[in-house]
């Protein structure tokens, strides 16, 4: 009963595979033969055998593949998905004996009697053979046969104003196919009997972070290897921004080093594997997902590799990113797809430091336009720009003013201070907050030109709270000029006292009038209007570049009426009638009523400090 109660269980948690190699059933299966224009036949995964030896080529050193062995043990039906297979074998040769199945090998292609096979794309973490898992062939040129075209939609997504107004957190899409312990029915005396229950997962992709420091990299490490990403920081120099290369018969042949680029310039950030066929200017490689992005637009390089580490727990290649030869256009299950000869889309970055001994630095590199990459590559430059200058520990004030140039719209300024102990990463999410807005906002016409950043560091700490607010009288007439005294304390306990003034508006009905001072990020927190979904590029764009800032106060003043919000408009002391035509019992929804209607709203000029905090008072109106 013990044994059924595990197999069930077993069953239940992990993907069942079902081994079909040598069984007159997987024989009887005839599928369709892949044509191709690049000469080289493929093999059949129909035709494999248990025992059948074959080699695969990759670059251990330089830019010249090398080959090894390998044996086939098997193939494993349904992994990685319905109709898909997954083939096992066993490596051999003096370098895998030493490097084992290593990150940046993806994509290696296999070949027997001279057919392509597949290509290397999974391994068994910690096994004590050079152990691999094979996508076939097949499956990786059928995927991407379907279509490449990036799909076109201008169906707009609800925007926050809660997330405008803070900063971005780092979020990647979650891999398709993830480390899956491996249960399946085999026979007594099958090669894979040794491997059932051990964990089987894709090949990691090593991303190399030159000009990134390792502290930098080791905020956002988890992330990046819950993805699949293996980064390693500190190999190489900044990457050129260079044009797009001729390409001839030669370049990223089967078994050479790719590298996909995210980031080049002053930082470079490249994802390295392996090219396993190339049909004239299609290019597949990797054998499974990058980072599962679907249609994508980063540059395809050619890359040399300095040498693979041998490593207990992973090794990995190191790769140099050479000439862009092309883009990658798809990442999807079963791979990566590029094409030579295409330019991708790019985001020029141009960052000047300020530092707080007075110097001046700049930093010039490009990121890829992509709604998951783009917000976190400027995070972790953003932030690297600023560590690898300033202290790393300890208090500090950062000031960011930039703007990010948005083809046919208005330029989206930046203007945010922080001042605490990870004002860095605060300012850096700052950054990447409005970049993320626009490029996940479901418009198909967001064309960022380029991101222009002025940041200034401090090594001190300037944070204040608003303790309390006062005025000079209780009631007021029409016109009157007052004067509000809110009182500030520094986080040493120095008190300060910020002086208002302020006009009751001429119009202002008689009655109960609130006074309301508070900083940006926390008037826009509470405010009646959450969420909207924009008509258009342009109406986002205003709503972002009408953010309130989070360094200073603002001033309101509103007065207990009926209102509404719909969308991203408050519209305020509106009569009965209209609320009641609102309110109705054939309808319901749409809008978001206000017991308090807004009068007067000024932003008030940034002070010394930064200052949080909000307060609230109330007036007569005579």
């Amino acid at each position: 009963m013990k044994f059924i109660s595990r197999q069930i269980s077993a069953v239940a948690v992990f993907v069942f595979l079902s081994l079909a190699v040598g069984s007159p059933a997987h024989a009887q299966v005839k599928r369709a033969t892949v044509g191709n224009n690049s000469g080289i036949p493929l093999f059949a995964i129909e035709d494999l055998r248990p025992g059948m030896k074959g080699v695969a080529r990759t670059v251990f050193s330089g830019s010249e593949p090398q080959e090894f062995g390998l044996e086939i043990l098997g193939v494993l039906d349904g992994f990685t998905g319905p109709r898909q297979s997954t083939i096992i074998a066993k490596l051999n040769g003096p370098n895998v004996d030493k490097t084992g199945v290593f990150a940046g090998m993806s994509g290696s292609p296999v070949f027997i009697d001279d057919k392509l096979v597949g290509a290397i794309a999974y391994s068994f973490p910690f096994a004590k053979e050079p152990i691999c898992g094979i996508t076939p062939i097949k499956q990786m040129i059928d995927i991407f046969a379907l279509g490449n075209e990036r799909p076109k939609s201008n169906e707009a997504r609800a925007v926050s104003f809660a997330s405008l107004a803070s900063t971005w957190k780092p979020s990647l899409p979650k891999q398709v196919v993830g480390a899956t312990s491996l249960i399946a029915p085999v026979s007594a005396g099958s090669a894979l009997a040794p491997l059932m229950g051990q964990q089987i997962q894709p090949i990691a992709t090593p991303v190399v972070f030159s000009g990134i420091k390792q502290d930098t990299l080791s905020l956002f490490a988890s992330q990046l290897t819950d993805n699949g990403l293996f980064p390693v920081s500190g190999v190489g120099g900044a990457a050129a921004i260079t044009p797009l290369e001729n390409f001839d018969n030669n370049t990223l042949a089967p078994g050479t080093s790719v590298t996909v680029q995210l980031a080049r310039g002053d930082y470079s950030v490249a994802a390295a594997g392996t090219v396993t066929y190339r049909d004239g200017e299609k290019i597949y490689a990797f054998g499974h997902p990058f980072l599962s992005l679907g249609s994508a637009d980063m540059p395809m390089t050619e890359s040399s590799v300095v040498t693979v580490i041998p490593n207990a727990f992973n090794s990995f290649k190191l790769a140099v990113p050479g000439k862009m030869v092309g883009s990658i256009s798809q990442d999807r299950a079963t791979g990566v797809f590029g094409q030579l000869g295409h330019a991708p889309k790019m985001i020029p970055v141009k960052l000047t430091l300020h530092t707080s001994r007075g110097q001046s630095e700049q930093f010039t590199y490009e990121i890829v336009s992509d709604e998951y990459l783009t917000p976190l590559l400027l995070s972790i430059t953003v932030f690297n720009s600023i560590a690898a200058r300033e202290r790393s520990v300890g208090e500090a004030t950062i000031s960011v003013n930039g703007s990010i140039a948005v083809s046919g719209q208005d330029p989206i300024g930046i203007q945010r201070r922080f001042s605490s102990a990870n004002a860095s990463m605060l300012a850096a999410g700052a950054v990447a907050a409005p970049a993320a807005t626009l490029l996940s906002s479901g418009f198909d016409n967001v064309d960022i030109k380029g991101i222009t950043l002025d940041v200034t560091s401090s090594e001190e700490k300037n944070a204040a709270t608003l303790e309390r607010i006062s005025l000079d009288r209780t009631e007021v007439a029409r016109g009157d000029n007052v004067e509000i005294q809110a009182y500030v304390r520094t986080d040493s306990g120095k008190q300060f006292v910020e002086r208002i003034p302020v006009q009751i508006p001429a119009d202002a009905p008689s009655g109960q009038l609130v006074i309301m001072v508070g900083d940006g990020a926390t008037l826009q927190e509470s405010s009646s209007a959450k969420s909207f979904v924009p008509r258009e590029l342009g109406q986002l764009v205003e709503a972002i570049n009408k953010t309130k800032k989070n360094d200073r106060l603002y001033l309101k003043l509103l007065r207990p009426a009926p209102g509404v919000v719909i969308g991203s408009n408050e519209l305020p002391n509106l009569p009965p009638s209209v609320v009641a035509t609102l309110n109705n019992e054939r309808t319901s929804g749409g809008y978001t009523p206000l017991s308090l209607s807004s009068v007067y709203e000024k932003e008030l000029p940034p002070a010394e400090f930064v200052i949080s905090g909000q307060q609230v008072i109330s007036v007569t109106v005579k």
